[in-house]
């Protein structure tokens, strides 16, 4: 068993001071106990609050951030992004993935992010071809995120056809493909590499163009269990247009109408949706996955948080492409976005929080993350997972904050340079800003933009 003692701490119930916190082997709280005395504990010097689950990582994505800021197609969007991607993600190999996710996975860390769900489909070697060990490139996820010491819900994908109609995939899309069957057996060999409390498996669908409905009714039909289950939907109005065109709805309406879309599953963007989506989504419970640098590195469009949140929508947040690795930065753009949208200010709120913006966009995105990654995590109570932030005591904004103020602060005052000291199932992770392993993963991960890129 571990003893922490915390000065100042925000708990499910509230900010407290002097909290003495019990961890199991297990990384699991079991107690908790305010207005105690230090005595026999490791001490904590700075406000704790929940470590942030992020809600959509493609790992591989981190290598291309900065290279397509590039001006030239008039008609530059996703669409044109996304050929960049495909060029790129030929080259990469397992190790390389391995090294790329470690350097990532410690970034996010010392970002704030002590949990991620890993959106998964590079599955087959440059040539198409399923690997030896067809999980290679998982495993090879897996072992970054154990070695770094981040918790990580891995989300093997199923990617199957290039477009609506099951349109056959394109040549630069051959890493991806997976059959109905080879997802299934890819699945089921997962699940037997997967030991650590800290780590979980989940589902994922593509998108609605990549997958067909057969082949969501096999895969739900078959995994039995509550895993999380992902889906790209409605990110761009060009795949809202095609699926009208093909399907004769849009794309949220027609999920709902041929899934039990529930608590389990996590619609990552959903960007481009109407009153009725809104509803749908909100009332049965799934998560909206918002990611919002790259959905505005993208030009994809603003997802309607006002009008969702009102209806007491779950959301969490992802870093997705990774042009940002920022819990801070993808919370404030959350808000900022909707003042840019409506001309007004301080717009995603609710009565529970006091009209605290900072407070209601990180207490909603913890519960969010939590129950899109499947895990124990999102809240400081017993019972629950010891994944925590140390902000620095010492930073004059964090220094002088009152307990309302503390979270505005940091994420709309200052940015990831006053989180300190990040634990992990109790374990701390990082020390004074560094990772005991950070100069080995940065040389790593420099010889791997080396080999790639240049």
């Amino acid at each position: 068993m571990k003893v922490l003692f915390a000065k100042k701490i925000l708990l499910a119930s509230g900010w407290h001071e002097n909290v003495r916190i019990e961890v199991n082997s297990e990384g699991i709280i079991t107690s908790i106990q305010a207005n105690e005395v230090s005595f026999g504990a490791s001490m904590i010097d700075g406000p704790v609050i929940p470590g942030m689950p992020n809600l959509h990582s493609h790992s591989f994505q981190r290598l291309m951030a900065g290279l397509s800021e590039v001006a030239g197609n008039p008609n530059d969007s996703f669409w044109t992004w996304r050929e960049i991607m495909y060029r790129l993600v030929q080259h990469i190999t397992p190790d390389q993935m391995y090294d790329t996710a470690r350097y990532l996975f410690v970034e996010m860390l010392k970002a704030g992010y002590t949990s991620v769900a890993e959106f998964h489909y590079v599955h087959n070697t440059a040539h198409g071809q399923q690997y030896h060990d067809q999980a290679e490139i998982s495993k090879a996820l897996l072992r970054a995120a154990a070695d770094v010491g981040i918790s990580i819900t891995l989300l093997p994908v199923l990617y199957t056809y290039s477009g609506f109609n099951q349109a056959a995939p394109l040549k630069h899309q051959k890493r991806f493909i997976l059959n109905t069957e080879q997802y299934l057996n890819l699945f089921e060999d997962l699940k037997q590499s997967i030991h650590r409390p800290t780590q979980n498996l989940g589902l994922c669908f593509h998108s609605l163009r990549a997958v067909s409905q057969d082949q969501i009714d096999t895969v739900l039909n078959t995994v039995k269990g509550d895993h999380p289950i992902h889906i790209h939907i409605s990110e761009q109005q060009k795949e809202v247009d095609q699926c009208i065109d093909f399907i004769g709805q849009r794309p949220i309406e027609y999920l709902y109408d041929i899934a039990d879309v529930n608590q389990q599953w996590s619609l990552i963007h959903a960007t481009h949706c109407n009153a009725n989506e809104i509803q749908l989504m909100a009332k049965s419970g799934a998560v909206a996955g918002l990611c919002i640098t790259t959905e505005a590195n993208l030009g994809d469009g603003i997802f309607p948080m006002t009008d969702y949140l009102q209806l007491n929508g779950n959301f969490g947040i992802g870093s997705d492409s990774h042009v940002s690795v920022s819990v801070a930065e993808e919370l404030r753009w959350l808000e900022y976005t909707q003042r840019l949208r409506d001309q007004r200010r301080n717009r995603v709120h609710q009565t529970q929080y006091n009209h605290n913006i900072g407070e209601t966009i990180y207490q909603k995105s913890l519960l969010g993350g939590a129950q899109s990654l499947g895990q124990n995590i999102g809240r400081l109570e017993v019972g629950a997972r010891a994944d925590f932030l140390v902000l620095n005591a010492y930073d004059p904004f964090i220094a002088t904050a009152s307990d309302t103020d503390l979270i505005n602060r940091w994420i709309f005052g200052r940015d990831d340079s006053v989180i300190q000291d990040v634990f992990v199932a109790g374990e701390q992770v990082v020390f004074k800003r560094h990772h005991q392993d950070d100069d080995a993963i940065r040389e790593k991960f420099t010889a791997v933009i080396r080999s790639i890129i240049q």
